[in-house]
């Protein structure tokens, strides 16, 4: 079993195979869609428990799903989340229309309800989907980048094992994977024949669902230097045992 004390340093030098199970949490999203895929592709990932409200339509030997309409209480699968060593959180919404308390409670509320509970298991690795523009000091202008500031500074605070904040920029999507709401996706039709364009002239703002998905695997893998990964960091992380 994988664990981190005989995980070799973020270089990757010198590393042992070795094998984690995991849990990912918004696996039917357009990142979680990409996190799944590379998770079953991955020799390193034994296992994928996915829990969420909607099934991923998928079949797999290393996947097993738990559906459940409340995400945020997991009291009655609590005896079943223990031995994982890693949480890949992909959950979710854009803030656009919504109100402040309805945004915090789907993003602040939930995620920590999550985290809370996960992190009652030692050795625990929680990787959480934030986003370029998240403002740490939890007192800007921008309502949903204080709240995602002050659910990343809440999780850091957690005793996870280790616990790493990605924050992606523009993520084109790969591999068939499209997002949930049809006005995001018709919006990545139309980027994607330009996103080579776009990559070149702002590298440092954009990415895929297939790196963000590997770059997370490997840093629960093999840690990094970083507990907050800016979109050029990700980028940077080195896929692959």
């Amino acid at each position: 079993m994988w664990n981190r004390r005989n995980a070799a340093t973020a270089s990757g030098v010198g590393s042992a195979a070795k094998t984690m199970r995991a849990i990912l949490f918004g696996a039917t999203g357009m990142v979680g869609q990409g996190v799944l895929r590379e998770c079953l592709r991955d020799p390193r990932v034994e296992s994928v428990l996915s829990i969420g409200r909607t099934a991923t339509g998928q079949r797999h030997e290393k996947l097993r799903e738990i559906v459940q309409a409340d995400v945020a209480n997991l009291s009655a699968i609590q005896a079943e989340l223990s031995g994982y060593d890693a949480c890949f959180f992909c959950l979710g919404v854009s803030s656009v229309g919504m109100r402040e308390e309805d945004y915090r409670r789907v993003t602040y509320d939930l995620t920590l309800s999550v985290a809370r509970t996960l992190a009652q298991n030692p050795g625990t690795t929680f990787v959480y989907v934030s986003g370029t523009g998240t403002d740490s000091s939890e007192r800007g202008r921008s309502m949903w980048a204080r709240v995602k500031g002050e659910t990343e500074n809440a999780l850091l605070g957690l005793p996870f094992q280790a616990a790493y904040m990605f924050r992606p920029g523009y993520i084109q999507p790969l591999d068939g994977i499209a997002a949930k709401t049809r006005w995001i996706r018709v919006i990545y039709a139309v980027a994607a024949p330009v996103y080579p364009i776009l990559k070149a002239l702002f590298p440092r703002y954009a990415t895929t669902t297939r790196q963000v998905a590997c770059a997370m695997i490997q840093v629960a893998a093999q840690g990094a230097p970083k507990r907050v990964l800016e979109n050029d960091d990700i980028n940077h992380v080195r896929c692959g045992g």
